[in-house]
């Protein structure tokens, strides 16, 4: 069953995040993620939003998304999305 990660970010430092966010797509397609959303001026149609950015992957299943979280490919980059951002990553399943 397909898992959905959606991550909220805000963009604290925009070169740390810049690093990361050019790495970024070459790490999650050696995992069979998919980059399915990113927007960084989404629309909010109800209630309130605190966050700058909102991005949405799509993986087969959560073992694949365990892959790539754990990946040491992954975690090298992801020391600039946490020097640069902050925010909530889910892991939702799909229906």
């Amino acid at each position: 069953m397909a898992v959905y990660t959606l991550a909220q970010f805000t963009i604290t430092d925009r070169e740390s995040y810049g690093r990361y966010q050019a790495r970024f797509m070459d790490v999650l397609r050696r995992f069979e993620g998919r980059l399915l959303a990113a927007d960084e001026h989404p629309h909010v149609e109800e209630g309130e939003w605190g966050y700058d950015k909102v991005v949405l992957l799509e993986f087969p299943d959560a073992a694949a998304f365990r892959l790539w979280a754990d990946s040491r490919d992954y975690r090298d980059i992801a020391v600039d999305r946490k020097a640069g951002s902050y925010g909530p990553v889910l892991l939702v399943r799909g229906v």
